[in-house]
């Protein structure tokens, strides 16, 4: 007979930050120094404490995020020459003076999202008329 006890899932704080969408250096040290369990991630995400609203609403932001943000890849900001995180005052700062590699990155990111909706309706076509 097998004992199901319950193995506690926890993950590094890095995963942890990755999860949450904030930039893992700007975290308190407590939350860099310790392991993560999925039932402290669940809590952060669904009442998140005062140090993680202020993280996610004022930054400093991890890329991705940042990409997000400014409406481009996370390569798109690595070739405009963005390698580290923003606060959101900077991504602002960034969007209204709207510098030439952010129009041409914003243009090339439209272009993969339409391309993406083309390859998905033509399968779909493609699929439907095998049926």
């Amino acid at each position: 007979m097998t004992s199901h006890h319950q193995n506690t899932q926890t993950m590094k704080p890095a995963t942890a930050a990755k999860k949450l969408g904030v930039y893992l250096e700007a975290t308190p040290a407590e939350f860099r120094e310790g392991v993560v369990s999925r039932t402290e991630l669940n809590a952060l995400q669904s009442d998140p404490p005062e140090w993680l609203r202020e993280l996610r609403r004022n930054g400093p932001h991890p890329r991705p995020v940042v990409a997000s943000k400014l409406g481009v890849s996370i390569s798109g900001l690595a070739r405009g020459g963005v390698t580290e995180a923003l606060t959101t005052e900077q991504i602002d700062a960034l969007k209204a003076e709207n510098p030439e590699w952010l129009q041409k990155e914003r243009a090339t990111q439209a272009e993969v999202r339409k391309e993406a909706v083309r390859i998905k309706e033509k399968n779909a076509q493609r699929r439907e008329q095998e049926s």
